[in-house]
Parts: structure tokens; C-alpha cells; sequence
């Protein structure tokens, strides 16, 4: 039997029709700036998003849903910007900030968390540690791939951190999620990214609570 390929991917990336995949202002209290949860507001109400969530049963489990869960799928490792474990910038104030996501975050593999400023790994709840490394995304991604094994890695964001990993042609498949918002300000997805269907297949499903996913496949 043919082994099945390693794939780097990322998913459920929401994004404004102006392009925005995160606000200004990002704070303790708003880990997405000005831009609130508008752009995941799709989510909360699928049946795995409210699993997730704590809410108990129920839920859509429709198109959205169905992108949803295959988020999780097949996932060994995780790749993802300092923005996204947390608030700060520069030095490490201390030790004690552990993340967004609790004593067990959602991840239950290695992630691979991109820094200027080092610290020690932390183990969590779940199978979940962070490591911290200042490295290139092709040097970063052969240790998530290896840490992975047989499953693919996935390119948690933010934004800035996909458009380096999109800038290097390290990306297998790309999922976003257009979110009918306009944000105004923010941080970019795609910025530098005018060649993008040169080197993606590109295929659109419209979901009724008015978002369209959007699946990039690099071409063989």
C-alpha cells in the first residue's frame, strides 16, 4: 500500500471581505482586536463547535459542521505565531502566561510555537506542549513533521504566520472561510499573495449562515 502523503494544512481561517483575518488592538480581553468574534460567529453554533464550547448537544451539522471536524482530523502537530498562544510582545514578562485555552487546550499534540523570545516547553493537560522556537518556517516544519509521524501538520495562524509559511510554498491545503464582515483595519491574509492561483486549485461551497469556504489544493 502506498503511504498516505505528509500534508502541512491550515483550516477554519475566517477572513473579512476586505481581507482581514484579525483586527487591531489586540488585548487580554480581545484576542482578536476590534474585530471581536465576527469572524468565527459561524462556528459556535455547529454541533462540534458547541462540543467544544461546553454547550451540551445540539447544533448544526451541516456544511459548516462537516469543516469543522475536519480540522481535527489526521492533525499530529501544530505550527502556530506567538499572537495566537497569547497577547504579549517582546521579553517574557514571566513564565506564568500558559496560553488562551486552559489547564487542557483543544490541540492534544506538540505545538510548535514561533518566538523571537525562548522559553522552557510547557506540558499540559491532554497531550498538548508547547515548545517555543526561533527558527525559519522550513526549519520548524521538519521538526513538526517529525514530531507529527504519519499525520500532517497544521498551520494554526494568525495571518502573519500563514503568509510566511504560504511565502516559502510550504502550504499543501489551505481552507478560509469568507466571512461577510467588513473590518477596515487589521492584519492582512493576503497581502504579497497575487500569485496564489498559480499554484492552487481553488473551489468555493456557500453555507447557509451566509459564509463561503474557500479550499486551496496545491496542484500536483
Amino acid at each position: 500500500m502506498t503511504p498516505r502523503p505528509q500534508l502541512t494544512r491550515v483550516h477554519n481561517f475566517g477572513v473579512s471581505l476586505d481581507g482581514f483575518a484579525t483586527g487591531e488592538g489586540r488585548t487580554l480581553d480581545a484576542p482578536f482586536g476590534h474585530a471581536g468574534f465576527r469572524l468565527h460567529e459561524w462556528f459556535f453554533d455547529t454541533a462540534m463547535g458547541r462540543e467544544m464550547q461546553g454547550r451540551g448537544p445540539g447544533g448544526s451539522r451541516g456544511v459548516d459542521n462537516v469543516y469543522t471536524e475536519t480540522n481535527w482530523r489526521d492533525v499530529g502537530a501544530e505550527i502556530m505565531g506567538r499572537g495566537k498562544f497569547g497577547p504579549q510582545t517582546g521579553p517574557w514578562p514571566d513564565e506564568s502566561w500558559q496560553g488562551w485555552w486552559g489547564d487542557d487546550p483543544p490541540f492534544h499534540t506538540p505545538v510548535f510555537v514561533l518566538t523571537h523570545h525562548l522559553r522552557p516547553s510547557i506540558e499540559m493537560a491532554g497531550g498538548t506542549t508547547f515548545h517555543f522556537r526561533d527558527a525559519s518556517p522550513a526549519d520548524v516544519l521538519a521538526e513538526a513533521q517529525q514530531a507529527a509521524g504519519d499525520l500532517d501538520v497544521r498551520i494554526g495562524g494568525g495571518p502573519s504566520t500563514v503568509r510566511e509559511f504560504l511565502d516559502a510554498d510550504l502550504i499543501d491545503h489551505l481552507h478560509v472561510v469568507l466571512v461577510p464582515v467588513v473590518l477596515g483595519r487589521g492584519v492582512s491574509l493576503w497581502a504579497g499573495q497575487e500569485a496564489l492561483r498559480e499554484r492552487f486549485d481553488v473551489e468555493a461551497v456557500a453555507s447557509p449562515q451566509g459564509v463561503i469556504h474557500l479550499t486551496f489544493t496545491r496542484r500536483a
